[in-house]
Parts: C-alpha cells; sequence; structure tokens
C-alpha cells in the first residue's frame, strides 16, 4: 500500500529568454482583476511587485532585465539586493520591512536558493505576527502568503519547488522552515539565466542537486514511487549534461537540460527528504561560509559509502542510471561504481576536494560530529543508516 501526499509548486514555466517574455505577464496573472490593462495609466496606483536578489544578480543584469519586464506590465518594483548565502534572519526581517512599507503585493525571487529562499519567507513574513523563530519546523507558519515567482539563476537547489527555506538563525545555527506556505505559485525557468556562468558556480549547485537525486532515491522514511520516477530522470539529465556544462559554458540545449534536472530534483528531495550528506554539510556553511552545493559536494563521498550497507540496491540501481552502457558483475560493484562516478564528478568540477582547503582543521571534526548527531538528527533519521558521533567524525576525517 502506497500512503503518501506529494506537493509541488502548481505551475512550471520553463522558456529561454523568459525574464524578459514572461515575467511581467505571470505576475499580472496572480493578481487577476487587482491588475487592468490600462493600470500603466494609473499612476500612483500601481501595484507593487517585490523583487529579492544579490548584487550579484543585479551585476550580471538580470534585476534590470526582470524589472522592465514588470513594469511593462503595469507594476512599480522595488529591489531588495541584500540577500546573502545562508540567508541571515537579519536580511530577511529588512526585506520583509521594504516590502510592508512599499506594500507589494507581488514577491519575486531571483537567483540561486539563498535569494529563492529568503522570498519564500518574506512573501509570508509581510503580513505575519509570527517571529522567524516561531515559524521553524514542521507546518508551523502561520498567516497568508502573498503571491509568488521563483526564477532559478543556477541549476541546483531546486528551491522553487520546494516548501522549506534553510535560514541562519541570530546565534548563526540554521534554521529549517518546513510548510506548504512556502510552495511559489510560478517556477519560472529560463536557461538563458545560467548561460556562461563561471565553471566553480555551474559545478557547485549541479553536484547539490545530483546529491538532492540520490538522497531523494534512498531515502529511509520518505522514499516514494513519484519521488523515485523524478530522482531517476533528475539524475539523468544532471549526470548527462554534467561536463558538457563544465567545458562550454553557452551551451543552450545542456544549461536547459541542467535546470530541468535540478527542478525534477527538488520536487523528488522535498517529498522524500534529503538525508546525512546534507546534515554533514550544514556545519560547513554555519562555520566555515562553504558554499551549501560545494559543502554538499566535500561530504558526499564517504557518506554514500558508508550507507552503501544498508542501500546497496538502491545504489546499484542509479548506476544504471548514472552509467547506462557499463555492466557489474553484482550489486555491490554497481553499487560501489555509482558512488565513484559522483565522486569523479567532483574531481573534474576544479573545487576544492578536501576540507582542510576550506579551513576545516583535525580541531573541528569532533565539534561539528556532535552537532550534526546531536541537533541535526532529522537528516540522520532519514538516512539509510544511523550513524554514531565517532562514525560522523570518522567520514569527516576522510575527506579533511
Amino acid at each position: 500500500m502506497v500512503d503518501l501526499t506529494f506537493l509541488t509548486t502548481p505551475k512550471i514555466v520553463c522558456k529561454s529568454g523568459g525574464l524578459t517574455s514572461e515575467l511581467g505577464q505571470l505576475a499580472k496573472s496572480l493578481l487577476g482583476d487587482n491588475l487592468t490593462d490600462d493600470a500603466a495609466s494609473m499612476n500612483g496606483n500601481l501595484p507593487m511587485a517585490l523583487l529579492v536578489t544579490d548584487p550579484g544578480i543585479v551585476q550580471f543584469g538580470y534585476a534590470k532585465q526582470a524589472c522592465a519586464s514588470l513594469e511593462l506590465a503595469g507594476f512599480q518594483v522595488t529591489v531588495f539586493d541584500g540577500v546573502q548565502a545562508d540567508p541571515p534572519y537579519e536580511v530577511v526581517r529588512q526585506a520583509a520591512k521594504i516590502g510592508k512599507e512599499s506594500d507589494a503585493t507581488v514577491v519575486i525571487g531571483l537567483g540561486g536558493g539563498s535569494s529563492m529562499d529568503t522570498a519564500k519567507i518574506v512573501a509570508l513574513a509581510i503580513h505575519s505576527t509570527q517571529s522567524l523563530d516561531d515559524m521553524v519546523g514542521n507546518e508551523q507558519a502561520t498567516g497568508t502568503r502573498l503571491p509568488l515567482i521563483a526564477i532559478p539563476t543556477t541549476a541546483g537547489t531546486g528551491s522553487e519547488m520546494t516548501f522549506v527555506s534553510v535560514l541562519t538563525g541570530d546565534k548563526g545555527d540554521k534554521k529549517a522552515i518546513y510548510s506548504s506556505k512556502l510552495l511559489p505559485d510560478i517556477a519560472l525557468l529560463d536557461a538563458a539565466l545560467t548561460l556562461g556562468m563561471p565553471r566553480h558556480v555551474t559545478a557547485a549547485p549541479a553536484l547539490d542537486a545530483m546529491v538532492h537525486c540520490i538522497e531523494a532515491y534512498t531515502s529511509r522514511t520518505k522514499k516514494n514511487p513519484i519521488s523515485d520516477a523524478l530522482a531517476v530522470k533528475g539524475l539523468q539529465l544532471l549526470t548527462q549534461n554534467f561536463m558538457t556544462v563544465l567545458e562550454d559554458g553557452n551551451d543552450i540545449t545542456a544549461r536547459e537540460n541542467m535546470l530541468l534536472g535540478s527542478t525534477l530534483a527538488g520536487m523528488a528531495f522535498v517529498n522524500a527528504s534529503v538525508a546525512a550528506v546534507h546534515g554533514l554539510s550544514y556545519p560547513l556553511g554555519a562555520k566555515f561560509h562553504v558554499p551549501h552545493g560545494h559543502s554538499n559536494a566535500l561530504v558526499m563521498r564517504p557518506v554514500f559509502r558508508f550507507n552503501i550497507e544498508a542501500a546497496s540496491r538502491h545504489y546499484a540501481e542509479l548506476a544504471s542510471v548514472i552509467m547506462p552502457q557499463r555492466q557489474f558483475a553484482d550489486e555491490q560493484a554497481a553499487a560501489h561504481a555509482s558512488v565513484d562516478e559522483i565522486e569523479g564528478y567532483l574531481n573534474k568540477s576544479g573545487l576544492p576536494t578536501r576540507l582542510s582547503e576550506v579551513g576545516v582543521t583535525e580541531a573541528d571534526l569532533l565539534p561539528m560530529a556532535t552537532e550534526v548527531v546531536e541537533k541535526i538528527a532529522r537528516l540522520i533519521a532519514t538516512n539509510p543508516r544511523d550513524m554514531s558521533i565517532e562514525e560522523v567524525r570518522q567520514m569527516y576525517q576522510s575527506v579533511l
């Protein structure tokens, strides 16, 4: 018997150049009768769009394109470009304050996972009386969210398809807010926004998306037929196009396949859950400010190898997705080969491959392992195998 509830963003628009050609009309569609065709002539009464993004997106010119599309559709636009990696509470509060003061009627998150995660919370927080801490946890958020559009500029986080926002609390600790209210109304996938990205900016989110697929497929508690199908197709798209986008930053077909793979991965993992790779990566982001995708990539190898004992069949099944032309002697060989192949992508990415290269020392390993097991237990619970503090420490040690 299958007993599950599957949640996802209700509308996906995939179109190269869509930021310019589609965004304004998509935002307009969310307001319905509140925005008429002649709204542009009603100076002073134009509805307000809040664009949540980061300084890099402004520098690339994407924020300007978004504003032009929105203004053409009859919006005024307020831009908040103060998003930071692993968004701190204070950044969310600032953005929500600006949105409230400008009387925003729709929120657009444009950028990587941090911009979209910020936008999702801001769209809810603008009219909420809750503190951010009160929202933390599963379905604790209350109130009404503003209409929301998410536009990824990297192929990796899948945040445009998820009902979770990961923030950094006032004490520097990771906070996860899970709520169906956070699902965007529309995900706009514009592969043109990912063209020409630097190699490391392409590689880290892509590896993150691969981890999403693998952890969803091997989830101990929430694995299901829908997430399995999405994870398999997502992993296929990601692995088949990864080296192409690294070597040719302007291959639009490969870039679109990567973006679709990331989106499918997001749909899969938010319903099946991520697991210990994400658990071990959190201290790297919080304490050493390693970008999320890179931190996952750094610890995925020892976690996947540790998990083979409990989930060799699932890892073996993924080998046929990642390496469809290869034959394997048995299940164990296939399982180990799949992990080797994913590890190889990290080695080819140009990213640092050892914890010591991002500032981690021997003295950091035990405190990090203790934090993972004692404070991020929810991600160990979904992992194929339980982990002790010492086992986590040894995993960190193996990639130090």
